[in-house]
This record gives C-alpha cells, structure tokens and sequence, in this order.
C-alpha cells in the first residue's frame, strides 16, 4: 500500500461516537456487498481513509475467508493512519461456528462486526467479548429497538431507494426518530452516491454515511464488468422495488432482470411466505447474475477506481460542508 496523502477529519459527532473517527478521511462506510466486495475493494477503500466491510459469506470456505483477512491486515498495517476494517456476519452461525469467526475477526484486527439478518443478540455479546464493535442494519424503528435492547454500538439505518433489500422509510424520518431514541452511532444508509449526501447524514442526525452501489461500479469491485456497465446506463426508473425474486423486497434492476427473460410486472409465482428463488429459471440466480442497486444509479456515470473516486467524494463533501446558512430575512414592519 501506499501511505495515503489525506489529513483524517472528524466532526464534533463522530468524535463523541466513534472512537476511530480521527482515523477516517470521510465519515463513509463502503458496504458489504455480496458477491460484489472483495479483498481488493476493502484494501482500496482502507488506503483512501474510509471503513470497509468485508461479508463473511463471498469466501467459499472459512480458510479462504481468513486468508482474505490476512491479506487486508497486511495491507492496513502498511499505513501510517490506519482506517478500520469490518465483517458481514451472520446471526444464524452454530455459537461453535459464530466463535470460531469472531475470534478469526479478531486476531485479524477487525474492529467492527455488521449483523446480516436475524436476532443480533448473541453476536453482539460474543462480539463484545471480543472487544469488537457491532453495528445492525435496520429498515425501520421495530428491528432497529431490538437492536438496541440488545446493546449494540451502532445502528445502520436503511432508508427508501437502498440497493439490495431496503427499506421504505424516508431518511428524514427514519434517522431523525433513531437519534431521538438512541446515543450510539447512526449510519444512514440508501441511495447515498455523492459527498453532498455524506454531508446530508450528518446534518440529519447520522455519525456516517453507508455507500454500496457507487462502489460496485469501481475498479476495485468485484462485479462483472456488464454488471458496472449497468449501473452507468442506469436511471432510477430502472429499478424494480419487489419481494418477487427472492421473497424479501428489495431493488433489482429492470435490465438485469429482462436480460434473463423476466417481465417485472410479472413475475414467475412464488409461494406465499416461502423465500429463495426456486420460482426462478434454474439458471437466474439472485446477486450472481441477476443484479440489484439503489436509487443512487442516478449519480453513476463512470467506472472510477476507489482513490478517484473518493478525491471526488472529499470534495463533494468539502464544498457542501462550506455551505453558509440561509440568510436572515429583513423583517419588515
């Protein structure tokens, strides 16, 4: 690695809530993706000074899962200011198995396990033992509580017109009504592709910001080259927002879908409460090669590598941080 030429900011927020912010150039997460991230994105993302996340479940098996790890450690070793690293990790582990992978993590020098689905009591208090961080994904104000009740250090709040299984609360809302009820970190996450959006996190109550789909189209991603091409050619109006492909909603994109043969209006049956993609062709597979992505496609028109892209972030960021305030109207009588 190369040492990064960035100064690491944090803002009064992220200094009260992040013990790490002094280490990070911007207050941006690059999400775990499957299929999409790998040890190559996370390592491009840590030498431009922002966290990165690494989903358990892209390794095919657990020695080729901690060799990936080996190789970022490394490689964040390198660095004179080293930005943290994060695991996707399932709550649905054996606890023999959810063990053996946060002591892995943590020999690695993760410091931070994001919760994939299901109940995230147990790998919270396993991961604290660890003296590992946990965030928790939440599309709405009931999975974010049992969160919460259950400890956890941060909360990722997946607003409307995310990629991937979304939510449908806006962040105006969603974020606001979490920082009411929680003093623990805010990551806001959908449809966030600029610098001006990071910004927006914050001013909106959030500690960071959660970026999955602009990374996808990157140099680093580990995404077919069609599947980026998709994304620059895409526009919002070519997400499908459905449960119909895998039983739980989230945004596909129309041209993947229609490159397979599927009409998103109508949709080969499911059965009802029944999730996977056993309705589908037996050659569509979901995140293989039939692909999602958030509304923030509206703001994709190249196919960067990761430290151009987040020169171009700092000064999207920059300049809406230098924004004045609204100016006093005169009064008049």
């Amino acid at each position: 690695m190369n040492a990064p030429t960035h100064a690491p900011t944090a803002n009064a927020s992220t200094r009260t809530r992040l013990p790490y912010a002094a280490r990070l150039r911007l207050p941006l997460i690059c999400a775990p993706m499957y299929r999409v991230t790998s040890p190559e994105l996370v390592i491009a993302a840590c030498r431009a000074g922002i966290v990165a996340a690494l989903p358990r479940n892209n390794a095919p098996d657990v020695a080729t899962f901690d060799a990936w790890l080996a190789r970022i450690e490394t490689a964040a070793a390198e660095l004179p200011v080293r930005a943290p690293y994060a695991v996707n990790l399932s709550t649905r582990l054996a606890p023999d198995e959810m063990e053996h992978h946060l002591a892995l993590c943590a020999r690695r020098g993760v410091e931070i396990i994001i919760s994939a689905t299901g109940d995230p009591s147990e790998l919270i208090r396993r991961a604290h033992g660890h003296g590992m961080l946990v965030y928790a994904d939440a599309v709405n104000l009931h999975f974010a509580r049992k969160a919460m009740a259950a400890q956890v250090d941060g909360v990722i709040a997946i607003g409307a017109g995310g990629g991937g299984h979304s939510g449908t609360i806006n962040h105006l809302t969603l974020v606001a009504a979490l920082r009411r009820e929680f003093a623990g970190t805010i990551v806001m996450a959908g449809a966030v592709s600029n610098g001006a959006a990071i910004r927006a996190a914050e001013i909106l109550g959030a500690d960071l910001a959660y970026m999955g789909t602009r990374f996808t189209a990157t140099q680093e991603s580990g995404a077919p080259e069609a599947y980026k091409q998709m994304l620059v050619d895409a526009a919002p109006s070519d997400l499908s927002y459905t449960d119909s492909v895998n039983g739980v909603p989230a945004n596909w994109l129309v041209p993947s879908l229609r490159s397979h043969g599927l009409d998103p209006r109508a949709m080969p049956a499911r059965e009802p409460g029944v999730r996977g993609h056993a309705h589908l062709p037996e050659t569509v597979v979901p995140w293989q090669n039939l692909w999602s992505a958030g509304q923030g496609v509206a703001e994709i028109d190249d196919i960067p590598s990761v430290a151009q892209l987040l020169d171009r972030l700092e000064a999207e960021y920059r300049a809406a941080t230098a924004v004045p305030a609204f100016p006093q109207r005169a009064r008049t009588a």
